[in-house]
């Protein structure tokens, strides 16, 4: 990055928080901040950063919320000292799914920044729906009915898209607004995702889609990168324009707004890189470099995800995206709702609220918990598609059982959802030969344990739990570098120095062999809830 020292910043927009993390140019992490929605925003009154509806499938967040954390979140850095003047680069991630609706005072009031007034302040009213559908949200299957219909089916939604017809998708998002409010959709100007969103607030204006977290919308050709005209038709009238045009993950989007030069002593050459969905920077948080790689992100929701050089769109199975740090490459992943929140729920119900007594009574109980099996479905999944909610146990035999030991429950948990992984995974082509470990549960090593046994792979594990900032910024750096090199360089290069990964646990044979004989039941049992 030149002679004086310089860094880089990536910022992720989750659905509970928002947090920076600033690299040097060897990679290291110097500093990082989190500012959690809950407890530090508390005038919006979300619990989980999010708004649950009384009809228990609607899910949103105020819009305005992510506003009022970036000013914050800045805040923070400043007074902690972080080298802000010394970033020549930002990017960032946002959770996928989410979109934010702005009307026409929006841009000249993102143009108008003054320095002297909050965010907050300045941008209450550029809001045409103020509540933001996000990835929660399971209330649009009749606009996903309709849209697969329309196209001829859901295969052919997932030959074009990448997906079929998914609830929390944005395009459907979209289709429930134009057809519930009118008036509201009438006085969109422009569509952003969260992603591009938090960019916009950066630089001044409404910023461009990427292709990555564009994949997840329901509305892009996979292949050909550009919004298909035939799914936006199904969709909603005029959304071209109101989406905006769609650029490489890589791409320079412009200099950060003079806002953040007064208010905050940014450095005034700082450039803002395209930011990208949470899924897409946790693969480049994660470095994944070719077949065998695959990461499982064990965090609100469960995500497997792998690189592909050719996709293979499925109807039945998972996604496949645009890769954010290959403009000709893919990355498939599979993404399970019932993650973090369901153990978390099991361990309050059974283990003392306390994760140690969780990790004893799971050691309890012997691979393959005895044949018992235990569907957790706390919120509606997305694979497998089950949206009938409960917990549903099965003894040896597939008949159902009314409760499980404390023991046995905790095993359930945490076995069905790295088999239904598994199972899913292999179902779409994804065939690791070695597991990196990412999120916030990944730190929990008898989780791992049965992670490996599963898969009979080993499981790596980085410095980092959380991928997706630290992905962010190292997109950041890659777009930077590009710029300055004046083409698309490997993203290899960026971390060619990185520290290796950590290798934390390794396969157990015997219990590797205790679990094949559950994946053909398990399919089974999924099979009978999707069809319930």
């Amino acid at each position: 990055m030149g002679t004086a020292p310089c860094y880089v910043l990536g910022l992720d927009s989750s659905t509970q928080s928002l947090k920076a993390t600033v690299i040097d140019e060897a990679l290291n992490v110097v500093y990082e901040r989190t500012v959690n929605f809950d407890a530090e925003l508390p005038e919006f009154k979300t619990q989980g950063g999010v708004h649950r509806h009384a009809d228990g499938v609607t899910v949103t967040s105020p819009a305005i919320l992510w506003v009022a954390a970036l000013d914050l979140l800045l805040a923070h850095m400043r007074s902690d000292g972080a080298p802000l003047g010394k970033i020549v680069a930002i990017s960032g991630s946002g959770q996928q799914h989410g979109s934010v609706w702005l009307n026409a005072r929006a841009a000249p009031a993102l143009h108008a920044l003054h320095y002297a007034m909050p965010l907050r302040t300045q941008l209450a009213d550029v809001f045409s729906v103020g509540d933001s559908p996000i990835w929660m949200d399971s209330s649009t299957g009749a606009q996903c009915a309709a849209l697969e219909k329309a196209m001829g089916g859901a295969q052919r939604v997932a030959e074009l898209s990448g997906s079929r017809a998914y609830e929390r998708f944005t395009g459907n998002q979209i289709a429930k607004i134009y057809q519930t409010e009118p008036g509201a959709y009438a006085a969109t100007a422009r569509i952003s995702l969260v992603s591009s969103f938090v960019a916009s607030l950066l630089i001044g204006s409404v910023a461009p889609i990427d292709a990555a977290d564009g994949s997840g919308m329901n509305v892009m050709d996979l292949r050909r990168k550009q919004w298909d005209p035939s799914l936006l038709k199904a969709t909603a009238p005029d959304l071209a324009a109101k989406l905006g045009m769609i650029v490489p993950s890589h791409t320079d989007i412009g200099l950060l707004h003079a806002y953040y030069m007064r208010r905050y002593g940014f450095n005034p050459a700082c450039r803002v890189i395209a930011f990208s969905g949470d899924n897409p920077c946790s693969l480049a948080g994660l470095r994944l470099s070719g077949a065998g790689d695959v990461a499982i992100s064990l965090g609100t929701s469960d995500t497997v995800f792998g690189t592909l050089t050719e996709p293979r769109p499925s109807a039945e199975e998972g996604h496949v995206f645009a890769s954010p740090v290959d403009p000709a490459g893919y990355m498939a992943l599979i993404c399970r709702k019932n993650g973090s929140l369901t153990r978390e729920h099991v361990r309050d119900q059974v283990a003392d609220r306390s994760w140690e007594t969780f990790n004893r009574l799971l050691a309890q109980t012997p691979p393959g918990n005895h044949g018992k099996l235990a569907i957790h479905v706390l919120e509606p999944e997305i694979t497998p598609a089950i949206h009938q909610t409960g917990v549903f146990r099965f003894d040896a035999a597939d008949g159902a059982v009314p409760a499980f030991t404390p023991a046995e429950e905790v095993r359930a948990v945490v076995e069905n959802q790295f088999l239904s992984m598994r199972l899913h995974a292999e179902n779409l082509g994804i065939k690791p030969t070695r597991l990196i470990a990412t999120g916030g549960a990944s730190v929990n090593t008898a989780l791992l344990r049965v992670a490996a046994d599963i898969f009979g792979t080993p499981v790596f594990v980085a410095e980092k739990s959380d991928s997706a900032s630290l992905g962010a910024a190292y997109r950041a750096l890659h777009g930077w570098r590009c710029r300055e090199g004046g083409r698309v360089l490997p993203f290899a290069i960026v971390f060619a120095n990185a520290v290796p990964f950590r290798r934390a646990v390794d396969p157990d044979a015997a219990a590797h062999g205790a679990y094949a004989g559950l994946l053909p039941r398990l399919a089974r049992l999924e099979q009978r809830l999707v069809g319930g």
